[in-house]
């Protein structure tokens, strides 16, 4: 039980990156794949681990059966940028599960993803269902979609934003970090510095690249890829999106929080349709939801792992 009661850091050696993951749990069990979202990374599910570490000891949850990994993508947390030249396409990410899955030798696993993980592991599911034991999609249904006649704009916004300028990569302190993060999105600030503190890179102070006012001994850059915030030069249309999210055929559980994104209720109205076999479930909480109410989303993963174990 001793072994099993820590937070290991993984690294998996694809044929051109290394993406970095962290874990907990026996490694001998079945894995549980979890999939974080745009410029977040794996410490989004640290609170989830930790809970479930908790649970274990406390009252040997089903959970406890599980190995659980949270995955950085590439570009982001402590994995490899892309090669020079490359680009972050969102197809090459459902490549990128693709060779994970190939390198461990995993058979049907149940997948948990968060926001842009939601969407790969969707496009995943769909396109390869003998590898999906199941999906649950936190605050993300669907994809995200565009008419057809927008289809040129898109292009043209798409490769514009690939030959700007990059902003200048300024050094700044840990809370300068923190306080941009919390500003563009609903994350309480535990959890933000668990996120932002996976996502600094150290450097050594200097006044010309130093933000004004960070006069903090230890100075941080971005570890994330700059190339993350390019515009996609193509997005699928609706019809698209709903024959892909039509070929999940895998048990599938929908965790929303009430203060979400509104793109959950618009994704719902105009995906669910295609599903079958969807458990819908709305809790108290923001976008990260998964890292507000850890105790409930642990309790429904178990219940839900385990009916689906008693219905086989």
């Amino acid at each position: 039980m001793a072994g099993m009661m820590k937070i290991e850091a993984l690294s998996f050696q694809l044929e051109d990156l290394t993406l970095a993951a962290l874990a907990c749990g026996n490694k001998e069990h079945q894995p549980v794949l979890c999939l974080h979202g745009y410029l977040d990374n794996a410490a989004s599910f640290l609170p989830f681990m930790q809970q479930i570490m908790q649970q274990t000891v406390q009252q040997g949850d089903l959970l406890a059966s599980r190995r659980i990994i949270a995955l950085d993508w590439p570009g982001h947390g402590h994995s490899d940028h892309r090669s020079v030249g490359a680009h972050y396409h969102f197809f090459d990410y459902v490549s990128d599960l693709v060779a994970l899955f190939s390198l461990n030798n995993w058979p049907a696993i149940d997948i948990v993803a968060h926001s842009m993980g939601a969407m790969i592991a969707s496009a995943f599911a769909a396109a390869f269902p003998e590898k999906v034991k199941s999906l649950t999609l936190i605050d993300s249904f669907g994809f995200i979609c565009a008419p057809t006649e927008q289809t040129t704009s898109q292009l043209r916004k798409g490769v514009l934003s690939r030959v700007k300028p990059v902003k200048s990569n300024r050094a700044f302190s840990e809370e300068t970090a923190i306080k941009a993060r919390m500003h563009v999105c609903d994350l309480k600030i535990e959890h933000a510095k668990l996120i932002v503190q996976r996502s600094l890179l150290e450097v050594k102070p200097q006044p010309s690249n130093s933000i004004a006012g960070d006069d903090a001994s230890t100075l941080y850059r971005w570890r994330s890829d700059t190339r993350l915030r390019t515009i996609s030069p193509y997005r699928l249309s609706l019809a698209q999106g709903q024959q892909l999210f039509s070929d999940i055929k895998c048990p599938l559980q929908l965790i929303y929080g009430d203060k979400g994104m509104d793109m959950v209720a618009t994704g719902v109205e105009q995906f669910s349709a295609s599903v079958d076999n969807l458990t819908t479930i709305r809790l108290s909480g923001g976008h990260h939801v998964h890292m507000e109410q850890t105790k409930e989303i642990s309790y429904l993963l178990s219940n839900f792992f385990n009916k689906i174990q008693t219905s086989v």
